[in-house]
This record gives C-alpha cells, structure tokens and sequence, in this order.
C-alpha cells in the first residue's frame, strides 16, 4: 500500500546549491536553491524566484557559480537561505566565507565550499522561474580528492535538503557499482 502526497516538490536526493553572483557593484552575493539540477551533459537548471537579488544579479552579469552545500558549511549555507541579500548587504562576510573571483566567468567562488561549477547564463524564465546555464568549468579542492585525483564523496560530504523534514542529510554509503551491477540480470 502506498500514501498520496499529492503534487509536491518531493524529490531524494535533493541537492543543496549555493548559487553564487555579484552585483552591479562587484559585491558577492550567495544564496541557497534546492530545486535543481544537470538537465543536459553541459547545463544546468534551477529554480529560482524573480524576486531574489541572486536572479536579478545573474540577469544582469550573464554568470554565475554553483557550489555543492556539504556538511562542513551546513550552518552558512542554510543561513544564505534564510536571510536576503536584498535586505542584508553584508550576508557574504556574516557567513565568515572567502571570496575569490572566477577565472572563466564573472562570479564569486566560496572557497569554503569545495565544489564549484561556473557557469554562464543561457537563459533565464520570469515567469517560470527556471535559470538555465552553461556549465564552462567544475573546480574541485584538493582536499576532497582521491589518490587518483577524483571526487571522493567520503572527503566532501555533500548535503541534500529533506522537504518532508526539513533538515539536511549527508549523502552516504556506497550500495552499488553504476552500469555494472544491472547486467547480473541481462
């Protein structure tokens, strides 16, 4: 037997993204957005309201950053969605984050966060919500590296946003091996 929630935006894993800009006066902004996503093997897509500061600073820059919440920063990444760069302008520096410029696109990397996708801006729908970028470069810090210089999700520990609970949880263990596992039933 199965419960009906309804139409929800109910979905796991549900990524924590820290959508990084600057303004028109080179000032960095961040803010956290969990409805998104790669929706093609170079773009990504997120939902992001008008009325953030984040989608008018993109609008305008034609750029923009994405990192990977992970639970090291949980505290200061949830704090970039509760509190408004249209109303706090010092929200970067609260989150105690260093701020460098990127080499490819005119965003802000966080360098707190290890994993960064820069990104151009492809477009960018008002009315449904939906940013679409390019993503140009992913950046990595050595800190979450293997010894073969890949992305180990035991050193990064990437979050993901509960919507039922409210609450964040750390992506975990290893089940399975990707294409590899299923051909046991071929």
């Amino acid at each position: 037997m199965r419960k009906s929630f309804g139409a929800k935006a109910i979905l796991y894993p549900m990524p924590v993204l820290i959508i990084g800009t600057y303004d028109e006066n080179g000032k960095a902004n961040a803010m956290n957005a969990a409805w998104g996503g790669i929706s093609e093997e170079t773009q990504i897509s997120i939902c992001i309201d008008d009325g953030h500061k984040t989608a008018k600073n993109v609008v305008k820059s034609g750029a923009f950053t994405v990192s990977v919440a992970d639970a090291e920063n949980v505290v200061a990444c949830d704090y970039v969605g509760i509190v408004s760069g249209n109303k706090e302008p010092d929200k970067i520096e609260k989150t105690g984050w260093h701020v460098t410029r990127s080499e490819h696109v005119n965003a802000p990397i966080f360098e707190e966060l290890p994993m960064t996708l820069e990104c151009k801006l492809i477009g960018y729908d008002e009315e449904d919500c939906r940013l679409v970028g390019e993503i140009v470069n992913v950046l990595a810090d050595e800190r979450i590296l293997d010894d073969n210089g890949k992305i180990d999700l035991n050193k990064f520990s990437p979050i993901t946003y509960d919507p039922i609970y409210h609450t964040y949880r750390k992506i975990g263990d290893i089940v399975g091996k990707a294409f590899s596992d299923g051909l046991k039933l071929k």
